[in-house]
């Protein structure tokens, strides 16, 4: 685990970032006055775009290879590591609390509904996209600006330690754990890894008297709540009031009734599928908590429009899809089918991608979604990858080796009149297949 102690040359280059125009670690999209740092990748040596960068404008660069120094780079011994000190000491200077949220599905979408809703109160600062891992939480934080009130830090991990780092960058004074499930269990080896590895943030909240807004109907979270945090919010009773959330409708767009204050809102979403509601629950709690009147959090969830592929409703000239192909893992793959199951529709299809990073577990965790499939009588079904082609040999279900085969039997087919769920894991590109329905 890396501690972010203050030495010279943080100091030295935190004077340069506060008169430059920010930081980058992209030599294609410097802009003028901003800092590039030159990050290792496993295919390339970030030091050798860094006479690049400053050619663009880049007023310094920092770098950790003495060949490709000049007058105008800094040699540290890490750029990794310095890029995150001093995204750690800026945190200390701006002073803004911190709201972090982790947790294996709903992160994103639970960050920009929390974003909306407090920007009705506060000047909010958030993670940009998916910019949630080493080196995106650094990068957040260091693009606040001036007057910065709140900052809403998304964080990933796909191993043990990842959450903890990214505390001790971001320091957060407020923390979610949306829920515990089986992604990336290839990095964490089991559930109780990736319970451990999610509940970092509780542990980082406890040494730092911080808050933590739970999900108190979940088992797993509540236990955890009890052991390791000394200070907690349940969604159910943000401010001493109760707030209930139903589900009023289960079509496409999903429909809530929320009571609060014995007073009831009926928010009509933008969004697919219940297993949304609880990331509108945390949401509503973390609105309430903060200060955020209920009218005002009725009025930008239902405003909320989902976009990258996230739970998000296309209407073509033939068909109407639920775009959820940004990423796939055995919870979220079921919640999705079993929501798609109860919507109202004369034909359904769902067209599914492999569920990535999931290690020895992969053909078990395949084999269920089809069960999953079958017990909610989806009956056409195109399966797409290696590795539910490997396992939906009995199945009755077509599948596909790659996308490109995908497509080619799509742009035969002709696929129309249909309700269509799309879910995958990012590596397998669903999106591409968008045009062709």
């Amino acid at each position: 685990m890396r501690h972010f102690f203050l030495n010279m040359m943080t100091e030295q280059i935190y004077k340069l970032f506060r008169e430059s125009t920010g930081v980058t670690t992209d030599s294609r999209s410097v802009t003028r006055g901003q800092i590039f740092f030159a990050l290792w990748g496993d295919n390339y040596n970030g030091n050798k775009f860094a006479a690049e960068a400053i050619d663009k404008g880049a007023s310094w660069a920092i770098i950790d290879d003495l060949a490709f120094e000049t007058e105008k780079t800094i040699l540290v011994d890490d750029c990794l590591f310095e890029l995150q000190a001093l995204a750690s000491y800026h945190r200390k200077e701006i002073k803004a609390p911190v709201l972090a949220i982790t947790g294996t599905n709903g992160k994103t979408t639970t960050k920009e509904l929390i974003t909306a809703i407090l920007s009705r109160k506060f000047k909010v600062h958030a993670t940009r996209g998916n910019l949630n891992n080493h080196i995106g939480v650094p990068i957040t934080i260091l693009s606040a600006p001036e007057g910065t009130e709140i900052m809403v830090v998304e964080m990933g991990a796909s191993h043990l330690g990842e959450i903890r780092t990214l505390c001790l960058i971001a320091k957060p004074d407020y923390g979610i754990i949306t829920n515990i499930g089986t992604a990336h269990i290839e990095g964490f080896g089991s559930v109780e890894g990736v319970i451990k590895a999610k509940t970092e943030l509780y542990e980082h909240l406890r040494k730092v008297n911080g808050i933590a807004i739970y999900n108190d109907k979940d088992p797993v979270l509540t236990e955890k709540i009890y052991k390791l945090v000394n200070r907690a919010v349940p969604y159910s009773d943000p401010t001493g009031t109760e707030l209930s959330v139903i589900s009023a409708s289960a079509g496409m767009n999903l429909s809530l009734i929320v009571e609060y204050l014995h007073k009831k809102y009926s928010i009509s979403t933008k969004l697919f599928g219940e297993y949304n509601i609880i990331n509108i629950k945390a949401a509503m709690a973390a609105g309430l908590f903060l200060g955020v009147g209920m009218k005002e959090i009725a009025e930008e969830i239902a405003k909320y429009n989902p976009g990258n592929n996230r739970s998000q409703i296309k209407v073509t000239k033939r068909n109407t899809l639920v775009c959820d192909s940004y990423n796939a893992n055995p919870s979220s793959m079921k919640m999705a089918i079993e929501s798609f199951s109860k919507i109202k529709a004369d034909r359904k299809m769902c067209i599914l991608g492999d569920m990535l990073e999931l290690g020895d577990k992969s053909e078990e965790e395949h084999l269920r979604v089809l069960n999953i499939l079958n017990d909610n009588n989806i009956k056409e079904v195109l399966l797409t990858g290696p590795l539910f082609s490997k396992v939906s040999s009995e199945s009755g279900f077509r599948s596909f080796p790659d996308i490109r085969k995908l497509k080619e039997y799509l742009k035969s087919e002709q696929v129309s009149g249909y309700h269509i769920l799309i879910k995958g894991s990012r590596g397998i590109a669903l999106e591409q297949i968008y045009d062709l329905l």
